[in-house]
């Protein structure tokens, strides 16, 4: 008989699986042809990287601090859209009816995440063959360190953009938050100027920029430095895992059900 009890246990845990699984594939779906329809942020953030690039390799005379550099900024300001992914459904009212679906938080979070998630890969990737092709940059060693980082960066990103939306108030609100962070992030990070040529003050609080994580773990990639990428890696992840529990914490309480949270 208990053999029989624990093969309905695991029949029943697997139907459940499946059907989550269904759930988070009809909400990712949707929130692809989100994507989809609205490309203007995804096109402008490649484009305006791959000019500036090439004015900060003339300036710097060095491919990998202009090429990481202004993808660490640029992948920052795509916040924006991580958070709109989410932030959408206060504007359009309609997060009350997602969580009247079966579908619980987690679910609808991975759910939106996902799409969001390939997004930053793509503009990472394709920012980084630019650099390859275009720029001069010239990765050293194997390539796995550097898509580790790329994942970890995009993961933080992610997660960090999903907690940023559920603090904000508005589209307003969001875009000034991400434009100064963009800003503050990169250039106390060292994603603009070389770690060495910042003043002694702002090497002295740089550690308390994610920029500055990423810009380190990234250019460690680029060298084939495994041990310089995993340690800026670890710190991100807690980042991200820090800040995907906060949001999923923030909108399990019913974000959305009322004016303020």
């Amino acid at each position: 008989m208990s053999g029989v009890h624990a093969s309905s246990r695991r029949a029943a845990v697997k139907s459940r699986l499946r059907a989550s699984s269904r759930r988070v594939a009809v909400l990712a779906g949707h929130n692809v042809l989100l994507r989809r329809r609205d490309p203007a942020h995804f096109v402008s953030y490649l484009v305006m990287p791959m000019v500036l690039m090439l004015i900060f390799k003339g300036m710097l005379g060095e491919a990998t601090q202009a090429v990481t550099g202004l993808l660490v900024m640029f992948s920052v300001l795509s916040m924006a859209d991580v958070a709109t992914a989410t932030l959408a459904e206060r504007t359009w009212r309609t997060w009350d009816r997602l969580r009247a679906t079966r579908a619980n938080v987690p679910e609808i979070m991975i759910g939106k995440a996902l799409p969001v998630f390939g997004v930053l890969v793509v503009q990472q990737v394709v920012l980084l063959a630019y650099g390859v092709l275009v720029v001069g940059l010239r990765p050293a060693g194997p390539l796995w360190p550097l898509v580790l980082a790329v994942a970890t960066w995009c993961f933080a990103l992610l997660c960090v953009g999903t907690a940023v939306a559920g603090v904000v108030r508005s589209q307003g609100e969001l875009s000034t938050l991400c434009n100064i962070a963009a800003l503050s992030v990169s250039a106390l990070g060292g994603a603009l100027v070389p770690y060495a040529m910042m003043p002694a003050w702002a090497q002295a609080v740089a550690p308390l920029s994610p920029g500055y994580w990423a810009t380190t773990m990234l250019q460690a990639a680029v060298r084939g430095d495994v041990a310089g990428t995993a340690g800026p890696a670890a710190v991100l992840a807690g980042l991200g895992v820090a800040a995907g529990a906060f949001a999923c914490r923030r909108f399990g309480r019913g974000w959305g059900r009322s004016a303020t949270l």
